[in-house]
């Protein structure tokens, strides 16, 4: 990472907001494209294991949820809003640039992103189709990716070899 990322605003709280931000601007350019490019259910592939499509999900991960109509939405939004809120209190007190700071950048990133699908359309824009063997892993997008990957950082950074916490990127 720059170190202007690391260095600007108050910390790991100043670095944590721009990754996010990185993270929110290249998924809503993302989903926007394929939005206005594709035919939702369309399906092109691009590799032998990687399709490109346009499928709306109203759940969460796997369509969770997704027979729920209307509540689920809402639901998912304050969840959403409450883990993010909880990540900009936890930054305010870590360092700027490690792994850790960058796991709560990556998840809140992820998670905004989705919620401004879910404020705009209702539902979720997922565009990548993983598939192998005749098996299609549910689509989903940047948002998801940078959650999963987030996610994977934080647990890593909270095991017994939590090193990673105060690793730099």
């Amino acid at each position: 990472m720059p170190d202007q990322l690391k260095k600007s605003g108050s910390g790991a709280l100043g670095f944590g907001l721009w990754v996010s931000a990185l993270v929110i601007l290249f998924d809503q350019l993302t989903k926007l494209w394929v939005f206005h490019t594709f035919v939702p259910g369309e399906s092109i592939e691009v590799t032998p294991f990687f399709n490109m499509v346009l499928v709306f999900n109203p759940g969460a991960a796997f369509s969770f949820l997704a027979d729920h109509a209307g509540w689920q939405r809402w639901f998912f939004a304050l969840i959403a809003l409450v883990i993010s809120s909880w990540i900009v209190w936890q930054l305010r007190s870590l360092r700027p640039g490690t792994f850790y700071s960058l796991a709560l950048a990556l998840i809140m990133g992820g998670a905004l992103g989705n919620l401004i699908d879910r404020l705009w359309l209702g539902m979720v824009v997922d565009f990548i189709d993983l598939h192998a063997a005749g098996w299609h892993w549910p689509a989903f997008n940047l948002a998801d990716s940078a959650v999963c990957v987030g996610a994977v950082l934080y647990v890593l950074c909270q095991s017994r070899h939590g090193d990673l916490k105060e690793l730099k990127v």
